[in-house]
């Protein structure tokens, strides 16, 4: 099958690729604890891996990253926080 277009560039197939996009959302930052990135969830390892993992482990990760939000721990509020607790 050739194509007779010719404007396209091999990198217009990889922008149309039928795989599951990545859960990036650039706020790329690692939680110091859990390890996991704060924006998408996925560990360093999985970040790094992303394009090379097939199909199926990119699905298996998509999966497990909402059960991973709960791993992440929040401010409290800091000296704010303290200071008005007893009020």
């Amino acid at each position: 099958m050739s194509d007779t277009n010719p404007k396209r560039t091999s990198s217009d197939d990889i922008w149309k690729r039928d795989e599951i996009q990545s859960p990036c959302v650039k706020i790329c930052i690692i939680h110091p604890e859990a390890r996991l990135c704060t924006g998408c969830l996925r560990t360093i390892d999985e970040i790094t891996q992303w394009s090379r993992l097939t199909h199926e482990a990119r699905a298996d990760v998509m999966e497990a990253l909402p059960a991973r939000a709960p791993q992440l721990q929040k401010r409290r509020g800091g000296r704010a926080a303290r200071l008005t607790r007893g009020t």
